[in-house]
């Protein structure tokens, strides 16, 4: 087992304590620290502290003795680290996105490839060949979007709302499908003139804090308000906002999202965790491409219920099983009083977000602090305490 340091995200949509804080950086310029990443991602890898504390890459580490770190049967069904695990703090909201399928994935990147497009240009939907299911867990109140509403829910937002009434006939004759094509390829001037008269109605209650934040009205409002209260090119994102469940989630709870359920992190902390990959197809609330008959081909077009994850608990460890091979979270709480033995069935990697833990590993013990974190190779037998009390987040690749 090695400490593992990793790599910082600084996207204009994250907070500015959170992250410094779990890290114990001091933050003086105020700069956004949205994403903290542990993995093996090719675009940031984390540095494990080797032999002699000379730092190597993970991503170069695993590629020289691939079943040492995953173990004989994870390398032979991945080739790699199967997941990257963030640490996210969401001050403004997150673009809505869709993730593909592993076969869509596939047959993407290699067309864009054909075409000749550059991994790094801005208008390329697939950066590579794999799908991105993803587990959030919150650390704090959550917010995001999470897949359409159902059916009756979504009739009553637009029966209910004076600016959505126009789009009740496309709805009933077409579904989610030619509702969503409709307002995604709407004329931006029609967006506007739809949009303005709900949003500036609302806008003086949004500003004497009057909305819930479980009313879309009050997120409408925010996209508004970070554009310094523009009307004009409104964001066709928040058509989404509308028609997409509004979920809050209670720290300690967590929610899985799959190939085509549309989503947006709205505020709050939380840990995700999600398979190695950085194709997202985006459908508004950002600058940044949209390809709309590409998000089309992808999108779940039904209605969702959000299934919230308690968690089964275990002895000190609360896990998170997701329905996928690649990865699961847990949470580990200790005391003075509980100890935690595990073995590592492949490569996994624990975060410490509290207090401070020692970990006895091949008869060697690693003393972490808040921020720290280590990687435990595939095999190793690990006990995991605390002399007060600490909470700590392991990632690792499914085990049922």
């Amino acid at each position: 087992m090695h400490k593992l340091t990793g790599k910082v995200q600084h996207y204009a949509w994250g907070g500015t304590a959170y992250i410094p804080a779990l890290l114990g950086i001091e933050n003086t310029v105020q700069q956004p620290y949205a994403e903290y990443w542990l993995g093996a991602h090719s675009s940031n890898p984390s540095i494990v502290q080797w032999k002699q504390n000379k730092g190597i890459a993970l991503n170069e580490l695993i590629k020289e003795a691939a079943g040492e770190w995953l173990g004989e049967k994870v390398a032979r069904q991945f080739g790699e680290l199967p997941y990257l695990f963030k640490v996210l703090d969401v001050k403004d909201m997150l673009s809505i996105q869709v993730h593909p399928s592993k076969a869509e994935a596939e047959k993407g990147f290699a067309r864009e490839n054909e075409a000749g497009i550059p991994l790094n240009a801005p208008h390329r939907n697939y950066k590579d060949a794999n799908h991105k299911p993803e587990v959030m867990l919150a650390l704090s109140e959550f917010w995001l979007l999470h897949g359409f509403k159902e059916k009756n829910l979504l009739l009553q937002t637009l029966q209910q709302t004076e600016a959505f009434k126009i789009l009740l006939p496309v709805f009933e004759k077409e579904g989610y499908y030619g509702l969503y094509k409709q307002v995604m390829e709407l004329p931006q001037a029609t967006v506007d003139s739809m949009l303005k008269p709900l949003l500036h109605k609302s806008m003086p209650l949004y500003k004497a804090n009057q909305l819930s934040k479980s009313n879309p009205v009050y997120w409408a409002c925010k996209t508004i308000a970070s554009h310094n209260g523009n009307y004009t090119g409104i964001d066709r994102g928040i058509f989404s906002i509308y028609f997409f469940n509004i979920v809050q989630l209670h720290p300690g709870q967590a929610i899985f999202q799959g190939a085509g359920v549309p989503h947006a992190y709205l505020e709050g902390q939380n840990i995700e965790l999600m398979s190695n990959s950085d194709n997202v197809l985006r459908g508004g609330l950002t600058p940044k491409h949209i390809d709309v008959p590409e998000l089309l081909k992808h999108i779940l077009f039904e209605g969702i219920v959000p299934q919230i994850m308690n968690g089964e608990k275990n002895g000190a460890e609360t896990i998170y099983h997701c329905p996928v091979p690649d990865f699961e979270v847990s949470k580990i709480e200790l005391d003075k009083k509980v100890i935690y033995h595990y073995t590592a069935s492949s490569a996994e990697i624990i975060l410490l977000t509290e207090g401070e833990a020692h970990i006895i590993c091949n008869e060697q013990t690693l003393h972490i602090k808040k921020g720290e974190a280590v990687i435990a190779g595939a095999n190793e037998l690990y006990n995991i305490s605390s002399s007060s009390r600490a909470v700590l987040y392991k990632a690792g690749v499914a085990t049922r």
